[in-house]
C-alpha cells in the first residue's frame, strides 16, 4: 500500500505535465492571459495577440516557455499531489466511505499552498519568459522576438542574480494563495464531483464520469483562482510599483471588479483542457498499476 501510495503521488505530478503538453499549443493562451492581466490598458485583445505569435514567429512558437511549464509542474503540481494523495488516502484507512467534501477543501488548500510555494521559482520564470517575448512584439521587435536567446529561461533566471535567492520568491504569498485555490477547485471538487456522478448510479467509473467530473473541476478551478491569479502575475512583473498584495489588490480594483477576472476566457479556456487531460491520464495511470480510490 505504501508503494501504491508513492506511485499514486509521483504520477500525478506526471499526469500534470502531460495534461500540459497535449493541449499546449492552447500554450498561447497563457501568453495572452499572463499579458492581458499586466494590461494598465488594453492594447491588444486575445486573438491579434495569437495571430501576431504565430505570424511573427511561427507555429512553434506557442510552444514557448514550455521548459519552464514542465518545471513548475514538477514541482508544483507533485507536491500537491503528493500531500493531497497521500493524507487523503491515510485518513480514508479503516472508513466506511470518501471523507467528507470540507476535508478534502482542507487537504486540497494545505498541498496546494505548500506546492505553490515550491513551485514559485519556476513559475516567476515561466512569467518572466513569457512577457519578453510579448514585449517585444507589442514593440514591433520581430528580431527580438525570433532571436528569442535573451529570453530563455536560463538567462532570466540569472538576470535575478544581483537580486539574490528572495528576488525567485517574487510573489510567493500570491501564488501559494493560488495554488491552494486551484488545488481545491481541481483536486478536491474533482473527487467531489467524481463521487456525485458515480453515486446517481447512471454512469460508472469509466473515462466518460473521469471526464464529466474533471471538467466540473476545471471550471471551478477557473472561478476561484482568477483573481488570485491576476494578482500574482501583477506582484511577479512588478519593478517595484506595489508596496505589497494589498496595494496590488487595491491599485487593480481601481480598474474595475472585472479588473480581477482579466483574461478569464483564456483562462478557462487553457486550464479546462488542462484539468481534463490531467485526470484522464491519471485515472488511466491508477488503473493500470492497480491503485483503487474509494469513492
Amino acid at each position: 500500500p505504501r508503494r501504491r501510495r508513492r506511485v499514486s503521488a509521483t504520477y500525478g505530478g506526471l499526469a500534470s505535465c502531460a495534461g500540459g503538453v497535449g493541449p499546449d499549443p492552447l500554450h498561447v493562451l497563457a501568453l495572452t492571459q499572463v499579458h492581458l492581466q499586466t494590461q494598465q490598458e488594453v492594447k491588444m485583445r486575445m486573438t491579434g495577440m495569437a495571430l501576431r505569435v504565430i505570424r511573427t514567429d511561427g507555429f512553434l512558437a506557442l510552444y514557448n516557455g514550455l521548459s519552464a511549464s514542465l518545471c513548475r509542474q514538477m514541482t508544483y503540481s507533485l507536491t500537491r499531489f503528493a500531500i493531497y494523495e497521500t493524507v487523503r488516502d491515510r485518513m480514508s484507512q479503516g472508513t466506511q466511505g470518501p471523507l467528507p467534501f470540507y476535508q478534502k477543501v482542507l487537504l486540497g488548500a494545505m498541498g496546494g499552498f505548500t506546492g505553490g510555494f515550491v513551485g514559485t521559482p519556476a513559475d516567476m520564470v515561466n512569467v518572466r519568459s513569457v512577457l519578453c517575448v510579448l514585449d517585444a512584439l507589442l514593440a514591433g521587435d520581430v528580431a527580438g522576438v525570433q532571436g528569442r536567446g535573451r529570453c530563455r529561461p536560463s538567462h532570466l533566471s540569472l538576470s535575478c542574480a544581483p537580486w539574490g535567492l528572495k528576488k525567485l520568491f517574487s510573489g510567493a504569498t500570491m501564488a501559494s494563495s493560488r495554488g491552494a485555490l486551484v488545488t481545491v477547485g481541481q483536486l478536491s471538487c474533482y473527487d467531489q464531483a467524481k463521487q456525485l456522478v458515480l453515486t446517481t448510479g447512471f454512469l460508472s467509473d469509466n473515462i466518460f464520469s473521469h471526464f464529466l467530473a474533471s471538467f466540473i473541476a476545471g471550471g471551478c478551478a477557473t472561478f476561484l483562482c482568477q483573481p488570485m491569479d491576476v494578482l500574482k502575475t501583477r506582484l511577479m512583473n512588478s519593478q517595484g510599483e506595489y508596496r505589497g498584495v494589498v496595494h496590488c489588490a487595491v491599485e487593480t480594483a481601481r480598474l474595475g471588479p472585472l479588473a480581477f477576472y482579466k483574461g478569464f476566457i483564456p483562462a478557462a479556456i487553457r486550464l479546462v483542457p488542462h484539468t481534463v487531460l490531467t485526470f484522464v491520464f491519471l485515472e488511466q495511470l491508477r488503473k493500470y498499476f492497480g491503485i483503487k480510490v474509494l469513492a
